[in-house]
């Protein structure tokens, strides 16, 4: 296989698996070991191309909030209800964007500078997917019973949007945690009943997030001395590949969770982390 085929095959599982709850760096540890070992650059880049798919897809959004911080309202067609979002709803939810994303950065390289971060190996990683996958039924059931209770709510409080950040965080740590699913699940916890919502929420933050791990990882290279030994038409060939399925992957997943619960995907999970386990000696 050329490595230009396999770069590919390696963005599209990162563009289908990085947004659904199912871990993305779980999928492509696996897949490296038939596809290659890439650097840590190659990944974080390719995480950014489906990240520039949720840009893509949430223009409207965030142009509409960055209309708001010069007191204008954003077009009726900005919304789907075709209401336009008042501008202080708009400053108030990118200050909650910006909060979690700061709880993030600061957490995020501490944590870096600590060194507190489980080992890339399967085994892990196995455990993580079958732990995640189990508390993601008790969180849907718990979250659907409030929801039951108090009804829809679709707004993100102060408190939800520090917890978000702070999955993020954990999602990192434990690989296999999958970002998306820490950060959706905690937001229904948290208070916001809404799936919609909560996935909203939890896609936009991640714009930031992964843009700014990105940028880090890039200066690290350049300090490094790393830029030269890049394969950069692999990692374009990747990024381009990512985005594309994930444009496809969250339009779908959108329209998914109108309908139906996250169970399918809890249930994938555990059936993955449980054949990993099976399948692989103890340490690999």
């Amino acid at each position: 296989m050329t490595d230009l085929l396999a770069a590919l095959l390696l963005g599209i599982i990162e563009g289908i698996t990085e947004f659904l709850p199912i871990s993305s760096t779980g999928h492509l540890l696996i897949a490296e070991r038939w596809l290659g070992h890439r650097s840590d650059l190659f990944n974080v880049a390719i995480q950014a191309g489906a990240i520039l798919a949720v840009v893509l897809i949430y223009w409207k959004r965030l142009w509409g909030m960055l209309l708001a911080f010069i007191g204008r309202d954003a077009p009726a067609d900005f919304d789907p209800l075709g209401v336009p979002t008042p501008p202080a709803q708009s400053r108030e939810y990118a200050y909650k964007l910006a909060a979690a994303f700061a709880v993030t950065a600061a957490g995020g390289l501490l944590v870096k500078k600590l060194g507190w971060m489980l080992p890339d190996t399967v085994q892990p990683i196995a455990w993580a997917l079958v732990l995640g996958g189990v508390w993601m039924m008790l969180a849907e059931q718990l979250a659907a019973r409030r929801a039951a209770r108090e009804g829809e709510r679709t707004a993100i409080a102060w408190r939800t949007a520090l917890l978000v950040g702070l999955a993020q965080i954990v999602a990192g740590v434990f690989p296999g945690t999958s970002r998306s699913a820490a950060t959706i699940f905690v937001a229904l916890l948290a208070g916001t009943t809404s799936r919609a919502a909560a996935t909203e929420f939890a896609f936009l933050v991640g714009i930031p997030t992964m843009f700014a791990a990105t940028g880090y990882e890039l200066l690290a290279t350049w300090r490094d001395g790393g830029m030269a030994g890049e394969d950069w038409s692999a990692l374009g060939v990747a990024f381009l590949a990512s985005a594309v399925t994930a444009f496809v992957a969250v339009k779908w997943l959108l329209r998914f969770i109108q309908g139906h619960r996250f169970t399918a995907f809890a249930v994938y999970r555990v059936l993955l982390g449980a054949a990993l386990l099976l399948w692989l000696p103890t340490g690999q």
